[in-house]
């Protein structure tokens, strides 16, 4: 099986197989993305965050199809909390979206977050590359929903949309200095329920005292569930994606990607290298030593990274 030109072909066992390598930090997956990184870049990619319970699966479903039924190929990466013994996704979102991932025109893929914080996989980066190579042309990325740390998905997506439902007012309040800072587009979804009014005047509210030059993020009702306000959110992010393309400012953002991109794969590299360095024996003795105060961590620790670097 030749996985680097069947991924070309989006071959969906293949577009598996490479994450699972990706996910499981095997070395056939750097070189994979060593061989089809020049294929990447073409691929939009949406990050999609909120609270649980906020209704994110079903909204990407639905953007899915609609996307789809415009022509476009459409990858969705679902990240779900882990177990803390197989490491593998829990809440399956993959079951959730799984009628809308039976169509030629998408993929869906659930990763579970194995132990990392703020809302992704410390993979998903990667297996963007992938479903890039893969020739789709739109990629959405759903977080875990973990709260007001999960702002990882700025990182990963070109325009990030922050997803809300009524009766979450306490909960807003609580991300101001979080995730509400990384919308550009916000989305009261449930819009049908008691409240919807009063959650969009909050977040506009809120927006309001950081309204800064440049993309003015709206605030939109929308009910997934009933499939009503799902096609001008569309409309919205591809708004964004031309205002990011005429100002320049795409282009920062891939910059700011590929430096992103480096020092995730150098601090996996110089954690296993470190790692392995605190394994020796003449290393625990040192730490013996900090453990009875003969010596203090900021030493062992000097110690440690100047064998690295002279060991290179």
């Amino acid at each position: 099986m030749d996985v680097q030109s069947d991924i070309r072909t989006g071959d969906t066992r293949a577009i598996a197989r490479a994450i699972t390598w990706i996910e499981n930090a095997d070395a056939r997956g750097a070189a994979l993305v060593h061989d089809i990184y020049r294929q990447t870049g073409r691929a939009y990619i949406v990050g999609i965050t909120g609270s649980p319970g906020s209704g994110k699966s079903t909204l990407i479903a639905r953007m899915a199809a609609l996307l789809a039924a415009g022509g476009a190929k459409v990858g969705i990466l679902a990240v779900d909390p882990s177990s803390p013994f197989s490491g593998g996704a829990l809440l399956g979102d993959r079951i959730r979206m799984f009628d809308i991932s039976l169509t030629h025109d998408v993929y869906m893929r659930s990763m579970g977050t194995r132990g990392s914080l703020g809302g992704l996989n410390r993979s998903t980066r990667m297996a963007t590359r992938i479903l890039d190579a893969a020739g789709f042309d739109w990629i959405l990325i759903e977080t875990v929903g973990a709260g007001q740390s999960e702002v990882d998905v700025h990182d990963v997506a070109y325009t990030t949309v922050v997803v809300l439902a009524p009766g979450m007012g306490d909960d807003i309040q609580a991300m101001k200095a979080g995730i509400m800072e990384i919308g550009d587009a916000f989305v009261i979804n449930k819009a049908d329920r008691e409240g919807a009014d009063r959650t969009l005047n909050q977040v506009e509210s809120i927006l309001h005292l950081s309204a800064a030059e440049g993309w003015n993020p709206p605030v939109l009702k929308v009910s997934a569930e009933q499939n009503a306000g799902v096609d001008e959110l569309v409309a919205v992010i591809a708004r964004h994606r031309v205002h990011l393309e005429e100002d320049g400012e795409l282009d920062r953002i891939k910059v700011r990607m590929a430096r992103l991109d480096v020092v995730e794969i150098l601090k996996e590299r110089l954690t296993d290298t470190m790692n392995t360095e605190l394994e020796r024996a003449a290393t625990q003795a040192e730490l013996e030593k900090v453990a009875t105060r003969e010596t203090d961590p900021y030493t062992v620790a000097d110690m440690i990274v100047d064998k690295i670097w002279r060991g290179r």
